[in-house]
């Protein structure tokens, strides 16, 4: 088993969660939780992923003769897609509001938000 998909995919979301941690920009902190997505996407597919695999059809060859991929991984990932659009597109219209109510998008400039 190779690890390399696996790696790729912690590097990809330590460097959304290293961009969140210190982000002093409220829309570029949405753009590094967008990348810690896409690092699950990644996670998603290296575990799904069968080297030869094929398409889970089985109307012209016999269960069994060739390995297929898994088809619940492949839903999961297009699952992951859409629910991370539209966490992001909830987060940035909560941005947009924060602007045009406060004047700005710098987290520490929002005190009064602050509880």
């Amino acid at each position: 088993m190779d690890v390399l998909p696996y790696l790729v995919a912690g590097w990809v979301f330590l460097a959304g969660c290293y961009g969140l941690a210190t982000s002093r920009n409220l829309i570029h902190a949405v753009g590094c939780l967008s990348v810690c997505q896409a690092g699950t996407y990644v996670l998603l597919l290296a575990v799904g992923y069968r080297d030869g695999g094929t398409a889970p059809v089985f109307s012209d060859l016999k269960p069994g003769t060739r390995p297929v991929v898994d088809p619940v991984v492949q839903a999961l990932a297009l699952t992951d897609v859409v629910v991370g659009a539209t966490v992001t597109a909830l987060l940035l219209a909560l941005v947009v509001q924060v602007a045009k109510r406060h004047g700005t998008v710098d987290p520490d400039a929002l005190g009064e938000l602050r509880g």
